[in-house]
C-alpha cells in the first residue's frame, strides 16, 4: 500500500509512530508522512530544523514531508500558535501532495485537529481516513483547567466531534475511550475498535551489569520516565518523596522533559530533595535499557481528572515489557491494567501521601518483586505485543483500501 500518515509529531521527536512507519516500510509498503518541525518536549525547534531546512528527508525508509510551525514554548499561548500553525501550514501543504496514496493514517495526539489536513485528502481524493485515538479531545486540553461551561471548551467540543465524526473508522488506545466517544461524541459503536499500544523492541532489551557495590545492591531506585507535563503529575512523586526522606536507601529517578520540569525542580528544591531526587532531562530512547535495568520499580502518575483517567499511557507497555515492577498513583484505566496484570501497587492520582505508603510497602516485601516483575512481561505478553498491533493495523487499513 502507498500510506499517507498525518501526525503533527515525527522523529526526532520520540513517539511510537516513527516506529510504526519503519515497521511498515520493512514490510513493503510506501509511507510518507506530513508532519512539523521538531520542538517537543522542550517547545524549542530542534537545531538544524529551522525553516527552510530538511523540508523533505528520507529516515529509515519513510518519506517525511515537514511543514514550519511555531514552536510550543512553554505557555498556553504558545501552545495555542503551535496548534493552529501545524493546522494551517499542513493544510495549505496538502494541496501539492501527490493524490495517488491509498489510505491516509492518522496517529491522533493532541490537537485533534492534526487530523484536519486528512480530512481535505479525503475530500480531495475520496481516499478513506483511519484514525488512532491516543488522546481524547477536548478532554486533553480541558484537563488543563478548562471549564466545560466555558465558550472556548464548547467550540472545541464542536470542532472535535466533526473531525470524529468525519473520518471512517477510529482506533482507541483505551478501552475508556470507546464509552466517551460513543457517549459524549455520538460516534457509532462499530465504528469505534479497540487497539492498544505496544512497546518498541528497544524496552525489552537486557543490560550487562557491572559488578554492584555493598551500597548499590541495599539501594531502592524508583524511576519515572516520560513527559514532565501538567497531565503527568510529577509533583505527586516528589511530595510523596518528602514524606519518605528518612529512608536513607531509597532515591528517585526523573528522565525525561517537559513544560512542567522547572517547576518540579523547583520544588524539589524548596523540599530540600535534591540529594534524593534527581533529574536527567531529555534522554534518547536508545538509553532507556539502561535506566531501566537500574530500576527496582517504574512509576506511572496521571492527573486526578475523569476523562485523563481513561487514557492508558504508552509508558504502561515500556515498563512491562522491560519486565518490571510498577507503582502508580493513577486512576481509570492504567490502574485496571496494573491491578489485573498484578505487577505492582496503585493508588488514587495525586495522593502523594498514599503514594508513600504503597512505595513503603513496596520496599517491605522484597519477597514479591520477582513476581511483580514476571506478571509484567506475562500481561505485556499476552496483551500488547508489536505483532498483534500491526497485524490488526494492516488490517484496518487494507479494509478501508478496499472501500475506496
Amino acid at each position: 500500500m502507498k500510506i499517507l500518515v498525518v501526525c503533527q509529531y515525527y522523529y526526532p521527536e520520540q513517539f511510537r509512530i516513527n516506529d510504526i512507519c519503519e515497521t511498515l516500510v520493512s514490510l513493503g509498503h510506501d509511507v510518507t508522512v506530513l508532519t512539523g518541525l521538531p520542538n517537543y518536549p522542550q517547545g524549542k525547534i530542534y537545531q538544524g530544523y529551522h525553516w527552510p531546512k530538511r523540508k523533505f528527508e528520507v529516515i529509515s525508509g519513510v518519506k517525511v514531508v515537514r511543514v514550519p510551525i511555531i514552536g510550543r514554548g512553554n505557555s498556553f499561548i504558545r501552545l495555542a500558535l503551535n496548534y493552529v500553525s501545524f493546522l494551517l501550514s499542513a493544510t495549505v501543504k496538502t494541496f501539492f501532495l501527490e493524490r495517488d496514496f491509498d489510505v491516509v493514517f492518522v496517529y491522533q495526539l493532541s490537537p485533534i485537529t492534526m487530523a484536519v489536513p486528512a480530512l481535505l485528502y479525503k475530500k480531495l481524493t475520496r481516499k478513506k481516513v483511519l484514525l488512532y485515538c491516543l488522546d481524547i479531545w477536548p478532554e486533553s486540553i480541558a484537563a488543563a483547567g478548562l471549564t466545560q461551561s466555558s465558550y472556548i471548551y464548547k467550540l472545541l467540543l464542536t470542532i472535535s466531534r466533526k473531525i470524529y465524526k468525519s473520518v471512517d473508522h477510529v482506533l482507541v488506545s483505551s478501552y475508556s475511550f470507546i464509552k466517551y466517544l460513543n457517549e459524549v461524541i455520538g460516534l457509532e459503536l462499530k465504528s469505534i475498535k479497540y487497539l492498544p499500544q505496544y512497546a518498541e523492541k528497544i524496552y525489552s532489551l537486557e543490560v550487562n551489569h557491572v559488578t554492584k557495590k555493598k551500597e548499590e545492591e541495599d539501594m531502592v531506585n524508583l524511576l519515572f520516565a516520560g513527559n514532565i507535563g501538567e497531565m503527568q503529575s510529577v509533583d505527586t512523586i516528589i511530595r510523596a518523596a518528602a514524606e519518605l526522606r528518612e529512608i536513607h536507601n531509597l532515591k528517585w529517578h526523573i528522565v525525561g522533559d517537559g513544560s512542567a520540569r522547572l517547576k518540579c525542580e523547583e520544588l524539589v528544591r524548596s523540599l530540600g530533595l535534591e540529594d534524593k531526587v534527581i533529574f536527567y532531562g531529555h534522554r534518547p530512547v536508545s538509553e532507556m535499557p539502561y535506566f531501566f535495568s537500574k530500576a527496582s520499580a517504574l512509576l506511572v502518575t496521571l492527573k486526578n481528572n475523569e476523562f485523563i483517567s481513561y487514557t492508558l499511557p504508552g509508558k504502561v507497555q515500556s515498563y512491562m515489557v522491560a519486565g518490571k515492577p510498577i507503582i502508580g498513583a493513577i486512576n481509570g484505566e492504567a490502574r485496571r491494567v496494573i491491578e489485573e496484570s498484578g505487577c505492582g501497587l496503585c493508588c488514587d492520582a495525586e495522593d502523594y501521601k498514599a503514594l508513600a505508603s504503597i512505595v513503603r510497602q513496596f520496599i517491605s516485601m522484597p519477597e514479591k518483586h520477582k513476581e511483580f516483575s514476571l506478571n509484567s512481561r506475562r500481561y505485556y505478553e499476552h496483551n500488547f505485543t508489536k505483532d498483534s498491533f500491526m497485524n490488526n493495523l494492516l488490517t484496518d487499513l487494507n479494509q478501508l483500501k478496499e472501500r475506496c
